[in-house]
């Protein structure tokens, strides 16, 4: 007999990286490796080669999702998801120090460069940001492949760049092509393509963690860098009020913040595609059915295209923000 599905939490993969910090451990209290490394990513939702996200309650608790996807196929993912893998990957990124200028490939780019290269849109949710944390998205007006690429090994690379002063609340949605890099001091919640392919332009002249410089990938991002991309990568900044405001509508993804202070009621995901929420400020609980979860801070559950309405019940009656993501 097949097991009814339900709303689903999963573990979490850390990745050390050389610009991460702790942020997921004292913000988020998450347990961490204890030998005080730096974690810069935790893949929340994930089905790829290297990590499958692991079911963390209820009956199917210890399944992987890519096992669930076989058993489930459209029931789990919805009728408007194509392909044999789950197509987003959601991170939390904690950057203590500043990620290198990099870039990912569109379709197009990755049949260029071959190699199993894989394309990549992505979106920032920004959590809680430092004074003085920036963002880098996009290239400065009056930018051209001329004035940009013999500046990569040079400080004045960042002259061509357009910077932003990072605040709780913002969405930057950067699109395939699209140069970027998310400064020191900002925690994000990211939903991407399910991809890993990033091509570093320049890494700021720093050394990694055996001393030589970190490759980059230069001839890469000259295939993939688009000059002509001229929109506004900052979609939206928090408002005080309750309330829906759409952030990301493009083909790879969808996604909305939701303020509220009371008992919300959601639409069912009618077998289109599943819904994940995503706590950003404030605990909660998931009411579906008879099925209750809660969800704490920076956690991210996700909702079967199958399953009906649910609620979201803000905890302690205070003010909580999520994303809902979907298809």
């Amino acid at each position: 007999m097949t097991t009814p599905l339900y709303p689903l939490a999963f573990t979490s993969f850390f990745k050390t990286v050389i610009w991460g910090g702790r942020k997921l451990e004292t913000v988020f209290h998450r347990t961490l490796p204890d030998d005080h490394s730096p974690v810069g990513e935790a893949w929340e939702i994930c089905e790829r080669p290297e990590f499958s996200s692991r079911v963390l309650n209820g009956p199917l608790k210890g399944r992987t999702l890519g096992s669930l996807m076989e058993e489930f196929g459209s029931g789990l993912l919805g009728s408007r998801v194509n392909g044999t893998r789950f197509p987003l990957l959601v991170k939390i990124l904690d950057a203590r120090d500043r990620l290198s200028l990099q870039v990912h490939p569109d379709e197009a780019a990755c049949a260029r460069l071959g190699g199993g290269a894989e394309p990549k849109t992505e979106m920032w949710y920004v959590i809680g940001a430092d004074p003085g944390a920036k963002i880098v998205a996009g290239v400065a007006q009056g930018a051209s492949p001329e004035s940009f690429w013999p500046r990569v090994d040079s400080a004045d690379i960042e002259k061509q760049l357009h910077v932003y002063e990072a605040q709780a609340g913002d969405t930057f949605f950067i699109r395939a092509g699209c140069v970027h890099a998310i400064g020191g001091g900002n925690l994000i919640l990211e939903v991407q393509q399910n991809s890993d392919t990033t091509y570093r332009i320049s890494d700021w002249g720093r050394l990694g963690a055996d001393g030589k410089p970190r490759t980059l990938h230069v001839d890469q991002a000259r295939e993939c860098v688009n000059f002509a991309m001229r929109e506004e990568p900052l979609v939206s900044r928090r408002r005080a009020a309750d309330g829906i405001v759409p952030l990301v509508r493009c083909p790879f993804f969808q996604a909305d913040e939701i303020s509220f202070s009371r008992p919300l009621d959601m639409p069912s995901p009618d077998g289109l595609s599943f819904h994940l929420i995503s706590s950003v400020s404030g605990a909660l609980t998931l009411s579906c059915a008879d099925e209750k979860l809660r969800i704490a801070p920076g956690s991210t559950v996700l909702i079967p295209a199958s399953c009906g309405g649910y609620s979201l019940i803000p905890e302690g009656g205070g003010r909580t923000i999520v994303m809902k993501t979907w298809i």
